[in-house]
């Protein structure tokens, strides 16, 4: 395959050029050079970039996605690293679904009110003693 300019890359990997240059300033991707004033890719960039989408979709921050390449770009995972991310989904999904069936339960509770509910209170419990896990905000900017 040909060398690919930052436009194709974009658009096929589904990304704004501007994740593609935030990328290569974080290292997790290199262009080959450049055709004037565009950033050229060799056409491995693409298995690269889904590489990075799929550890973004599991929780994995940049950070850690770099450590899984070497330096010269080869993908190296680690599969311990693999097997802690899956306890800390397992963990994650057990704590969304107590989150889930509790509050169906609220919306069904024949208590007159959601203060009167003995299941919306050991949630509200639970929140305030930082027992129910909240999601992370990714830091504006962040792809």
């Amino acid at each position: 395959m040909t060398d690919l300019d930052i436009a194709e890359v974009a658009q096929r990997a589904g990304v704004p050029a501007s994740t593609l240059r935030f990328y290569e300033e974080k290292g997790l991707i290199a262009s080959i050079g450049r055709r004037g004033l565009r950033r050229q890719y060799d056409s491995g960039v693409l298995e690269r970039l889904a590489l990075i989408a799929l550890g973004r979709t599991a929780g994995f921050s940049l950070d850690e996605i770099a450590r899984m390449f070497t330096p010269d770009g080869q993908p190296c995972i680690d599969r311990q690293t693999l097997s802690a991310k899956a306890e800390e989904l397992d963990t994650r999904i057990r704590e969304l679904g107590v989150l889930r069936d509790s509050l169906r339960h609220a919306a069904a509770c024949p208590a007159p009110t959601h203060m009167e509910c003995p299941t919306f209170r050991r949630l509200l419990a639970a929140a305030a003693s930082s027992t129910v896990a909240v999601p992370k905000k990714r830091a504006p900017g962040a792809p």
